[in-house]
């Protein structure tokens, strides 16, 4: 992957005129996505990560801020001038034309040869597996195919970078994780710059080479999947971002290395973000699956969900709530509510989040 910055975001804002007064959904926004990367922009309905997607795009202009691609400073420039490729979250299609045609009306759109319209229309059907399928129309095709229809036309442009606004979303659970895959796949294979939308977590974590996480329009994290699950570095990230322990607790240091206090137990802390200061406050973060229960003990099973490869149970030890998950076991019965358990954390894998100020959330 080039370390190239394929595109720079330089502090967007974008303000909307409602009829209630201005809106802000974009706020001070600056990203740069490296050259052949596949970014994607995670966070909750109203975050603003649509609105970045179209102000990449053109289809929105900002209220403040700059956009670049490829080194170019493109804020003014209209949408058809920036050569960018948007697969849309309804797929877009033209119902009337067939594969052939829908792949090939940007390149028509721009006056290209038809010679070069058939060669490359055709190239980009063979690499995606279509050719077959080119004389059919939308409603011929499966939820899956049309999807691959859109990404095809998208890249016949051979854009500078690749904008997917929640792609998947219309299709059943078990169809989007084999597109979600051929969609990563395919974005290897061409090497092109890739900006992906979700609020699917899942989605998220497998397409990614790095994830920001947005609230409020603004950015919170942006990292590789493995860091923003791991190392958090605030409390919406750790939440929002798989379920998650967050217990508060306190810093101090020892021998000069700094340990942590939680659940009255004491233990070498290695992982943190934030201030790290003797005697101050933090949050800890831990993963359900970093914990584990032992019979008997002083901690009650509130609630018992059986998965099938998994069980997930809320255990309450000192007035405290943990989830904990764990592999089942067929010669392990599941453990039932009102079960009093021990509980185990693996404090190694506990990452504290230190300074934050912010609101733990209970239960």
């Amino acid at each position: 992957m080039s370390e190239s910055k394929a595109v720079s975001l330089t502090r967007l804002t974008k303000v909307f005129d409602t009829a209630t007064g201005p809106l802000q959904v974009v706020a001070e926004f600056t990203l740069d996505v490296r050259g052949g990367e596949l970014l994607t922009l995670l966070g909750p309905s109203g975050s603003g990560k649509t609105t970045v997607l179209r102000l990449v795009a053109g289809l929105e202009r900002p209220s403040a801020g700059a956009i670049h691609i490829g080194g170019v400073d493109v804020t003014h420039q209209a949408a058809a001038d920036r050569n960018v490729g948007f697969v849309f979250q309804n797929y877009a299609l033209f119902p009337h034309l067939n594969v052939f045609d829908n792949v090939a009306y940007p390149l028509r759109l721009r006056r290209t040869l038809p010679a070069v319209v058939r060669s490359q229309v055709d190239e980009i059907l063979d690499r995606l597996g279509l050719h077959t399928l080119a004389g059919r129309l939308p409603s011929q095709l499966s939820g899956g195919q049309q999807q691959r229809v859109a990404l095809s036309r998208a890249l016949v442009m051979q854009p500078s970078v690749l904008l997917f606004d929640e792609p998947l979303s219309n299709l059943d659970a078990g169809l989007r994780a084999q597109v979600r895959a051929e969609i990563r796949r395919i974005q290897r294979a061409f090497g092109i710059t890739a900006i992906y939308v979700t609020h699917d977590q899942a989605e998220a974590m497998s397409l990614s080479d790095r994830v920001a996480v947005m609230n409020a329009g603004r950015i919170e994290q942006v990292d590789t999947p493995n860091e923003l699950y791991n190392r958090p570095r605030t409390v919406f990230v750790a939440t929002f971002v798989g379920k998650v322990n967050v217990i508060p607790g306190v810093i101090r240091h020892a021998d000069s290395r700094p340990v942590g206090m939680l659940l009255g137990q004491t233990f070498a802390l290695r992982s943190w973000s934030g201030p790290l200061n003797d005697g101050g406050q933090a949050v800890f973060v831990i993963r359900p699956e970093r914990v584990d229960m032992q019979t008997p003990g002083a901690g009650r099973v509130l609630q018992a969900e059986y998965l099938g490869a998994l069980e997930e149970y809320v255990v309450e030890l000192e007035g405290v709530e943990l989830i904990v998950r764990r592999l089942a076991h067929p010669e392990r019965a599941p453990l039932a509510e009102g079960d009093r358990v021990g509980v185990v954390i693996d404090h190694a894998s506990v990452h504290a989040i230190c300074g934050a100020g912010e609101a733990v959330p209970r239960g």
